[in-house]
């Protein structure tokens, strides 16, 4: 596991090295994200190579990169110190361990500005970023909370599928779902309010790999026959379509009958066709291929000196069977 860890670093390192090459001359406006291989993430790649394409004569480059596997927190950090150490003229980081991420921000001190795009810094650390671009985590859990409330008024057994233990926006979302359900503030679990309780073993991390949520949804399906919902607040399952398949296929039965719900953050292509086909029965979707598209102009009115909002959202998409709307043709 070690060597595998140094490799996707090596090679992402490389990646980073080969980056600014793209426009000699041009200062760097660097994205670094949780993990390359996460599909939710080339979106906000395509939204910065969109800019580029349209600002080719900026004497700005948006360079998109990250660490090559989604687990390697390490190695973001990593990313962002050697980006900062050999000079980038602004920064937007998606961390996905914010305290470490923050540690090393606040120890670099970098005079460049620093914003954060997807997931942000915990509270306490918010200090060390001019602001944030991306979701309103805590909305988009209060809106999955509301679909599932919508399908099982009298509340049931629950599973929440999170993502890395330190992901602020994750954390944020499994917030606004429990908040919700519940009718209370500041829940930490589930345990009866409002009928909503969470199963022993819930919540489960996937540390945003897909093969390891799909596998969790199956466990959690086979020992818990009587599960009324089950919510993957990203959507990590979804991002291997066949896999995802393969494990609603086992209980296609009790979600045509909503014995079984499953709501899941995120529409990308493969999640659209899952909700098409019944394996999921609401979708609340992120817009990731704006954040690419908007950070660098953020980037740039931030290295200018102009007042700029925080945080930035930027909206939510949400499919249900009532109204599939975004997921109906896309």
């Amino acid at each position: 596991m070690h060597e595998v860890k140094i490799l996707a670093c090596a090679a992402a390192l490389a990646a980073l090295a080969a980056g600014p090459a793209l426009g000699q001359g041009k200062e760097t406006l660097a994205i670094v994200v949780k993990g390359l291989d996460n599909p939710f993430f080339e979106q906000i790649n395509l939204g910065c190579q969109k800019w580029m394409a349209e600002n080719a004569d900026s004497k700005y480059e948006c360079l998109y990169t990250g660490p090559a596997s989604s687990a390697d927190e390490a190695g973001e950090v990593q990313i962002v110190d050697d980006l900062l150490t050999k000079g980038v003229a602004a920064i937007a980081i998606s961390p996905s361990n914010a305290p470490a991420m923050a540690n090393r921000v606040r120890q670099i001190a970098p005079k460049v500005p620093v914003m954060t795009i997807d997931a942000d810094f915990l509270e306490q650390d918010r200090d060390l970023r001019v602001t944030y671009l991306g979701t309103d985590n805590y909305l988009m859990g209060v809106k999955m909370a509301e679909e599932a409330m919508k399908l099982k008024a009298e509340g049931g057994t629950v599973c929440l599928q999170l993502g890395n233990v330190a992901a602020d926006n994750i954390n944020a979302r499994a917030q606004g779902f429990r908040d919700t359900a519940s009718g209370q503030k500041g829940i930490d679990r589930l345990t009866g309010q409002n009928g909503w309780t969470e199963i022993d073993g819930c919540p489960v991390f996937t540390n945003d790999q897909a093969d390891l949520a799909n596998q969790q949804m199956a466990d959690t399906f086979t020992a818990n026959p009587d599960l009324d919902a089950f919510i993957l607040v990203g959507g990590w399952a979804q991002f291997a379509p066949q896999a995802y398949a393969q494990v609603t296929d086992q209980v296609m039965d009790k979600l045509k009958s909503k014995d079984l719900i499953i709501i899941a953050g995120d529409t990308l292509p493969p999640q659209t066709q899952a909700f098409r086909e019944g394996r999921s029965h609401a979708q609340v979707g992120q817009r990731p291929f704006e954040m690419g598209y908007r950070a660098p102009d953020v980037m740039i009115q931030l290295i200018n000196g102009e007042k700029v909002d925080d945080p930035l959202y930027t909206g939510l998409d949400i499919c249900n069977e009532q109204d599939p709307g975004f997921c109906a043709n896309n």
